[in-house]
């Protein structure tokens, strides 16, 4: 069989280490601030470093990490969750069938062996026959097999089972799925808790997928899907087992917890204490003998990096996340200890835009008319595109390498590769035409364009009723120093660029809940949110942005173009939408070239990006103290996998700068 092991080459410079999930909120404006990915973690004796010289006698063997007290885990179900903050915990818990290693590639995890023999439309999993189903202490209970990945597909599939959660990747690519979720949902919940993926099952008569014998798996696609095998790396394909679901009982699965779950990955969860601590401890069985794994990992939940800096500083963490005045008095004084230890992090894997609101409310429930007929016209949109200089807005991820963190496109650097190695967003640059100078690529602003663009929206808004300056809504999280700094940051540039006389930024607050406090009642006028892939391919970014989808991210739930009449001042705005989608849709039928559906992506997301309808904001690109080489960790650009606690070299010394510089040029060879 011929392994398709990642046609992406992810050949990550130092912007392109990740994490997992879809979206994610503004890492400047949340209580995470500066470490959406803080969480970190190294390996064990006797390896190599990068450069091939022997690794110290100073590895650690139980590593002690931080994390924020808002990232807590809320369900033990991979299968359930869609969240990064559960994603970083569970992935060392439970074993997909691929992982990816340093550089991006796909590699063997529970399968060994994968591949396609037509395009991409059927996917066969060879699977090893010695990975094992144990408890919370690591006794045995059970082999893996390709039944506990059909079982975890029922699961996702099941509505009554599952709630919906990760349904869409299934529903859209394998034969049936879309047809059996729908059945489960004609079905009482104890019916559909009745459902097995068993031989001879309902599921296996709908679905497709085959299982030949116990390590074989085989699943039939829809149509070709040639990043299928990406897929593999995220929730929605993972495993459980049957045994498990008898022994807890379906409700018992809901609502499991690392005492009675079942465990197939490096580690089992042996301490959890809410808000407090969780403690990993090595899976004696784990399958990848070679696999440089801790004795235990302890991670400590903490209030914030400020809290985490001073248990650093004591020696009681492995590794920190610097805040920004953290880091301003650390590299300004070349007396200070950790001087030559700031260590610039890879960029997190998400590519962050400011997202509009197309069907604005007001506090009191009425239309925010003033609002909606501006952001409807493009040369209002075109005045923020060209004219918003966020460069010191950048400080607040990076105040040493600040124009590290921008980002000109809406998909993120590093998710795939053309057959001669050119990163996709490398075409969406030159779709948009973005001129260069002396050799250097330049960026969208231009001053003489945002001008042009803002005296014709001030002429045509005029004559439509629109009064100037246009209030702009942005919400924090109330009693959040950090996100309150950031906004204030965000509200300058945006007075320095376009003028308070055009544009007036209203930093607002919520209580607890963001979702029900301001999205579901549309009192936003902009969020900054951002997106990271769930499998390899452009359509996993550009979809979330599809007119007329039900499950795309950003029109559904943040920007309601779905919710705008068509009138006079907003047919432009729809007409362009229905444009770009279409041009999507033309994308998504391209399966036997990749180069040409990489290119006809691009030519979608530049036309997107160049209406305005998106305004690309910044990647999180923060500097950190580490006793962990951060290059070391698998480098997933997309799928649930960056936290996985594997292959992580270390120094209980903490890495220097000039040793992360070398460790980073090595890499990028």
């Amino acid at each position: 069989m011929k392994k398709m092991v990642s046609r992406l080459l992810a050949l990550a410079l130092m912007g392109s280490l990740v994490l997992s999930g879809c979206g994610s909120a503004d890492v400047g404006t949340s209580n995470n601030a500066t470490d959406t990915n803080s969480e970190k973690a190294e390996s064990e004796t006797g390896t190599e470093t990068e450069t091939g010289e022997e690794s110290s006698a100073n590895e650690i063997k139980d590593l002690v990490i931080p994390r924020l007290s808002t990232r807590e885990l809320q369900t033990f179900n991979v299968l359930y969750s869609q969240m990064a903050s559960d994603f970083e915990n569970l992935c060392n818990l439970v074993d997909p069938l691929l992982e990816l290693d340093p550089h991006g590639e796909l590699a063997p995890c529970i399968a060994e062996e994968w591949g396609t023999e037509d395009g991409g439309k059927t996917w066969t999993f060879n699977l090893r026959d010695n990975s094992k189903w144990v408890d919370v202490n690591g006794e045995e209970k059970a082999n893996v097999t390709a039944w506990d990945f059909a079982t975890g597909l029922e699961w996702v599939l099941n509505f009554h089972k599952n709630d919906s959660a990760n349904t869409s990747m299934p529903i859209e690519m394998i034969e049936g799925a879309s047809e059996y979720y729908e059945y489960t949902k004609t079905l009482s919940k104890e019916e559909a808790y009745a459902l097995t993926a068993g031989e001879g099952s309902k599921f296996m008569e709908m679905v497709g997928v085959e299982i030949p014998d116990d390590y074989t798996l085989i699943y039939h696609c829809i149509e070709p899907k040639p990043y299928f095998d990406t897929v593999a790396t995220y929730a929605c394909l993972y495993p459980m087992s049957q045994a498990m679901v008898d022994e807890l009982g379906v409700d018992g699965v809901r609502g499991m917890n690392n005492e009675n779950m079942w465990y197939n990955g490096c580690y089992t969860m042996t301490t959890y204490v809410q808000n407090n601590e969780k403690i990993f401890t090595k899976n004696p069985t784990y399958w990848d003998e070679d696999a440089q794994l801790f004795d235990t990992v302890t991670v400590k939940m903490v209030e914030s990096n400020d809290v985490a800096f001073q248990l650093y500083q004591s020696g009681e963490l492995d590794y920190v996340d610097l805040t920004e005045s953290n880091l301003k008095t650390i590299s300004g004084d070349e007396n200070n200890p950790y001087y030559d230890q700031l260590v610039e992090r890879p960029a997190d894997k998400y590519s962050y835009q400011i997202h509009f609101n197309f069907d604005k409310r007001k506090e009191d429930g009425s239309v925010d008319t003033n609002w909606n007929t501006a952001i409807a016209n493009e040369a209002f949109r075109l005045s923020w595109y060209y004219g918003l200089d966020l460069s010191e807005y950048y400080k607040r991820f990076n105040t040493i390498n600040p124009m590290s963190c921008e980002n000109n496109y809406f998909t993120m650097k590093g998710l795939v590769y053309t057959s001669d190695g050119t990163d996709y967003t490398e075409l969406v640059h030159q779709e948009l035409g973005l001129p260069e100078l002396n050799g250097e690529k330049q960026v969208r602003l231009d001053a003489e364009k945002a001008e042009q663009y803002k005296q014709q929206a001030i002429e045509e808004l005029t004559a439509l009723g629109v009064t100037f300056p246009v209030e702009v809504d942005y919400y924090i999280a109330a009693s959040n120093q950090t996100a309150l700094d950031s906004a204030t940051v965000f509200g300058q540039a945006l007075s320095n660029s376009l003028g308070d006389d055009y544009v007036k930024l209203n930093i607002k607050t919520y209580v607890s809940s963001e979702r029900t406090e301001v999205f579901d009642p549309k009192l936003h006028s902009i969020t900054i949110r951002g997106w990271g892939a769930d499998y390899g391919d452009p359509q996993n970014y550009l979809g979330q942005e599809m007119y007329g989808y039900d499950n795309a991210f950003y029109v559904q739930d943040y920007n309601y173009v779905k919710d705008v009449e068509e009138t006079e001042a907003t047919k432009d705005l729809l007409d362009t939408y229905k444009e770009f989608t279409k041009m999507v849709e033309e994308a998504n039928k391209i399966y036997d070239d990749l180069d040409a559906r990489y290119a006809a992506y691009a030519k979608a997301e530049a036309y997107m990006i160049q209406h305005g309808l998106v305004i690309p904001a910044y990647y999180n690109v923060p500097w950190c103290l580490t006793k962990i080489n951060v290059y070391s960790k698998m480098n997933a650009m997309f799928g649930a996998q960056n936290e996985k606690m594997k292959n992580w070299e270390t120094n209980s010394n903490g890495y220097t700068t000039e040793e992360m510089n070398a460790i980073v040029e090595e890499y990028n060879k």
